[in-house]
């Protein structure tokens, strides 16, 4: 089930989606891309995401310490709400 985004997410969602689109991408991507002062609102942010259904993580490949992010399209997160 996909919820809709408070304003302040989707602002970020957008940077995101026009940086990775579809690709996969790590969370110091996302810091480097979403320029947050505070690298912890970044992790703040994506666990929004992934909390109402716009984002998916899956452990990292090398180091499951890591996570690895993606993005859901638009139209795929519209059509489940």
């Amino acid at each position: 089930m996909t919820e809709p985004l408070p304003k302040w997410v989707m602002q970020r969602y957008a940077k995101l989606w026009k940086a990775f689109k579809s690709k996969e991408f790590e969370h110091e991507q996302a810091v480097k891309v979403l320029k947050e002062k505070d690298e912890n609102m970044v992790s703040v942010i994506l666990s929004q995401l992934r909390r109402n259904g716009w984002l998916t993580i899956k452990l990292h490949p090398s180091d499951t310490r890591k996570r690895v992010y993606k993005l859901k399209r638009l139209k795929e997160v519209l059509e489940k709400m």
